[in-house]
């Protein structure tokens, strides 16, 4: 069913000892979500039937530099807004190759383990990130000295392993993520080492490894920078057909929406969503979050918080007006865990969450558009939003 939505705006290693999840209060007699959904006011609960709200999942990667305990095995409030506000998980880092498979002989599933039990036990789906990248592969694959055939066993292992140890429990996989160069000119064959060594073939393999792994799982390329139509999408949009052509199993195309307030938001994202589906493919925002040029001690600005509201609201509107477009990610809901300030010196605020986990106006207006979107806009329980 195609959905529209108005835009409203507001001006270790295997095992390891993990906290358990916060407790929270048993949801009224007369609500039939899933245990663990305390209470309506949430994205979650104000999101269409069909229409899956996401979060990455914070933990790993960066965080584990940083003077705070890994997140999602260790907050509490953290996790329980996890299960109430979303429907769709997806692991920032913790299936990752360096993270999921450090030593070639070594996985350490712990960590995924526990994303995906969640999940279930929330009533959550989960996508999967992510199978064939240039970035975050551990040092014994990236220095080890292999041959092309050697190379290729280790990626189809891999992915055998991994897609087949979550078989039926894992909506969609991030399959190929950031295979293009930036201009579109062609795939990465400088700093993909897979592309690199075996050539632009193996992406199809790729796919048919993970599709053989689990069937039913909706096999996806994700970037950035693809949200109009342009160069890069168009490469995307060329190289995809010719892989549907050949019978590759890909299911869908996803943007990662990375924005920032200093640029202008990007045009034609609907009309590019609408292409992708208009090959029978499935399409998703999967990494969402907008970033701002905050001062080093300062707060965002109302002009900057308006237009950041403004942003994602926009992404949202996108997506509900496809049809197939079902899934809708934020890249991390709350600021104390983003990936931006690290990354992006003087940039941060990114998320629909303060520090404390109050709510920003990005935030109310992703509800209110969501409510809209399901015809709940009126159900008393909008009014119990803090914004």
């Amino acid at each position: 069913m195609k959905r529209f939505s108005t835009t409203l705006l507001a001006a270790s290693l295997l095992t390891g000892v993990l906290a358990a999840p916060a407790a929270v209060a048993a949801p009224p007699a007369d609500d039939t979500r899933p245990p663990g959904l305390a209470k309506k006011d949430t994205l979650r609960w104000f999101a269409p039937e069909d229409f899956a709200i996401g979060t990455a999942v914070a933990g790993g990667g960066h965080h584990l530099d940083q003077p705070y305990p890994d997140p999602f095995p260790n907050d509490l409030e953290y996790r329980e807004l996890v299960g109430t506000e979303f429907s769709s998980l997806s692991p920032e880092n913790q299936a990752k190759w360096e993270f999921i498979h450090p030593q070639e002989d070594v996985y350490n599933f712990g960590p995924m383990d526990e994303i995906v039990e969640f999940a279930e036990e929330h009533g959550q789906v989960v996508r999967g990130h992510t199978l064939l990248w240039h970035s975050q592969n551990p040092a014994w694959l990236e220095e080890g000295d292999y041959t092309a055939d050697e190379l290729r066993e280790i990626l189809r292992e891999h992915i055998q392993t991994v897609v087949g140890r979550y078989a039926g429990r894992i909506q969609q996989w991030d399959v190929a993520n950031e295979v293009m160069l930036d201009n579109g000119s062609g795939l990465r064959t400088t700093d993909n080492i897979w592309i690199r060594k075996l050539g632009p073939g193996i992406i199809a393999d790729a796919f048919r490894w993970a599709h053989e792994a689990d069937p039913e799982a909706l096999l996806f390329f994700n970037d950035y920078g693809v949200e109009s139509i342009g160069p890069k999408s168009n490469a995307y949009y060329e190289l995809v057909q010719d892989l549907l052509a050949d019978g590759v199993p890909v299911h869908g195309f996803s943007f990662q929406g990375h924005l920032s307030t200093q640029y202008g938001f990007p045009g034609g994202v609907e009309e590019n969503l609408q292409r992708f589906a208009d090959l029978g493919l499935d399409t998703a925002i999967t990494e969402l979050d907008v970033r701002m040029v905050v001062p080093q001690g300062q707060q965002p600005t109302e002009a900057q918080l308006a237009q950041q509201a403004d942003y994602y609201t926009r992404m949202l509107d996108a997506c509900l007006a496809v049809e197939g477009c079902d899934s809708f990610t934020l890249w991390g809901f709350v600021d104390k865990y983003s990936w931006v300030p690290v990354f992006f010196p003087n940039q941060g605020f990114a998320t629909v969450m303060y520090d404390d986990f109050t709510r920003k106006p990005a935030y109310c207006a992703l509800q209110e558009t969501l409510a809209e979107a399901s015809g709940k806009i009126k159900h008393p329980a909008f009014a119990l939003r803090d914004c």
